[in-house]
């Protein structure tokens, strides 16, 4: 696996030409950063990263004042270092009830205290990390692929269009792969060259190998306390040490348990109390034999197309596209695999295969023992741990193909990507809220009932994180069947208090099912004796979750 390659004038270019695509990579996640609303899941991440999850109450069947919910969206107010402390203490509380680990909270929460809690400032941790990810793709790709196989993948990286997708994302996911990038290069820096088929250029010093291991331990540490499926991972890096350099294991061994052991404290506090609290019903199979090796084939083959090929663009495709760039991807792997093999360049193909596919096996072998669909959960993002691997394997074949055909293969490939990307970003906004803070606005002292179809925390916290807190806004939330009784009492009870009532029908109203027709009838029949429509509106964003239809009524100028 020698990386002393011939440098000519055509690979110089290739590599400016990288070295360009991974510029356009970090300057799509600086214009990006605010370009989107919040989605569904951010808002819920900045609620816990405020520390005031537990002091959110789902709204009942009677209005609210909406602005009550907006201070729940910021940090709370502190006067010293015990209410700091308070405030950590909340969040990591309000973290027993969800299923991940604290390091993700715990970074965005300093972020915030020192940038606040706006769209961009909350994204940029992300991002900013992102590019560090990037850069460390191009150190694990040139330990084992040489300078232009690193800048290849990174490039193939920094382009990849779920990968961008979730640099500008306030979860846990894009940190993720810095982890398992990072994790997976320290362990080859200390795997000695000559077992990994390289020529070094000089024997390390001891201060370096202190360095990695250090790097490793934090790594591995990390990665556990952000993303529990790490431990998938994790066990592909065992078995490359076993294979690699088994006769320093307990060197690694030690190295491993340090890692693991930072993690004790919170699996001994947190994770006890997760588990408690686990929904596993969520992940549940389904009734045949058949019917449930379908849905692990078609969790496998969706979650490959969309790593590699649309990205984001699944939450409006339709399955059977995605399910076609899965199997577009599984060739496109397999091509890569093949070529590999015949080159006789079966070392890096091993260890492309152990970072990349094994993690997925391993996922998908217990999903068959458990009865359950981890793999395809969440479009794939539970799996995001396999996409540096996936990404190796491409850049290895690309790396080692034919002088004239590489620059092509691999500009075609990241020509691709880069469309996806920047046509996700500039063809699907999500800005939702913004139109229905401007409706709101048109009149600004009125006082106005919401009454929305949803009582889902992501909903409710987006009106009101997006709708300024100044206006007089009432908030009516409640689940489509439940709606109409609720509006009929609240106008009951007070028939003259409101002047304009918008009503959001929820087309994913997440904590039920969508209105029906005739409950869609119920709530215009209590509205129109005291309303006229004015307008009306179809809101939508990059998913269906987005989707709304708007009406909103204005008081009969014959109803006092």
């Amino acid at each position: 696996m020698s990386r002393s390659f011939p440098i000519s004038k055509l690979s110089l270019r290739f590599s400016s030409v990288l070295l360009i695509v991974i510029a356009i990579a970090v300057l799509l996640r600086v214009v990006n950063l605010s370009r989107r609303e919040f989605w569904y899941d951010e808002v819920l991440s900045l609620l816990l990263i405020t520390g005031q999850k537990t002091a959110y109450e789902t709204p009942q069947d009677t209005p609210v004042v909406l602005a009550n919910y907006t201070p729940l969206l910021s940090l709370p107010l502190e006067k010293g270092i015990d209410d700091i402390l308070d405030t950590v203490q909340n969040m990591l509380r309000g973290l027993a009830g969800e299923p991940h680990p604290p390091l993700f909270f715990l970074s965005q929460h300093l972020w915030l205290r020192l940038f606040g809690n706006g769209q961009a400032a909350m994204r940029g941790l992300g991002a900013l990390l992102s590019i560090g990810t990037i850069g460390s793709a191009f150190g694990l790709g040139r330990r084992l692929l040489g300078y232009r196989g690193g800048l290849l993948l990174a490039a193939l990286l920094g382009t990849n269009a779920y990968y961008l997708f979730h640099s500008l994302n306030v979860r846990m996911y894009g940190l993720l792969v810095l982890w398992v990038i990072l994790s997976a290069w320290a362990l080859l820096e200390l795997i000695d060259a000559p077992k990994l088929g390289l020529k070094e250029a000089e024997v390390p010093s001891k201060m370096t190998r202190l360095l990695w291991s250090l790097i490793f331990i934090g790594s591995v540490a990390a990665g556990l306390l952000t993303f529990y499926y790490y431990a998938y991972f994790l066990l592909a890096l065992v078995i490359l040490v076993l294979w690699l350099d088994r006769q320093r294991w307990w060197q690694h061994g030690l190295r491993f348990g340090a890692g693991v052991l930072l993690t004790v404290p919170w699996v001994l506090w947190g994770t006890r109390q997760q588990l408690r609290n686990a929904d596993f019903e969520r992940f549940g199979a389904s009734d045949s034999l058949i019917e449930t090796a379908l849905k692990h084939v078609e969790g496998v083959t969706q979650t490959l197309g969309i790593h590699l090929v649309v990205g984001d663009w699944v939450s409006r495709l339709p399955p059977v596209s995605v399910t076609v760039a899965g199997i577009a991807a599984i060739a496109l792997l397999v091509a890569c695999s093949i070529n590999l093999w015949r080159q006789n360049r079966r070392q890096i193909l091993g260890i492309a295969l152990l970072l990349g596919i094994f993690p997925l096996l391993v996922a998908l072998t217990l999903d068959v023992v458990k009865g359950q669909f981890t793999v395809g959960f969440g479009w794939g993002r539970s799996m995001i741990f396999i996409l540096p691997g996936c990404l190796l394997l491409i850049a290895a074949c690309l790396e080692r193909a034919t002088s004239v055909w590489r620059p092509t293969a691999a500009a075609v490939l990241l020509l691709l990507y880069l469309s996806i990307s920047v046509a996700d970003f500039s063809t699907r906004p999500r800005w939702m809220f913004h139109r229905v803070a401007a409706i709101l606005q048109q009149e600004p002292t009125t006082p106005t009932l919401i009454a929305i179809s949803s009582n889902a925390w992501g909903h409710v916290l987006r009106l009101a994180y997006y709708i300024p807190p100044q206006l007089p806004i009432m908030l009516l939330a409640q689940k489509s069947a439940q709606l109409a009784p609720a509006l009929e009492k609240t106008l009951a009870s007070e028939p003259t208090q409101y002047q304009r009532i918008l009503w959001l029908d929820s087309a994913r109203p997440v904590w039920g099912s969508a209105a029906t027709p005739s409950e869609r009838e119920q709530v215009r029949q209590i509205l129109e004796p005291q309303f006229q429509l004015e307008a009306k509106q179809q809101l939508s964003g990059t998913m269906e979750l987005d989707q709304f239809t708007a009406y909103l009524y204005k008081r009969s100028a014959s109803t006092p």
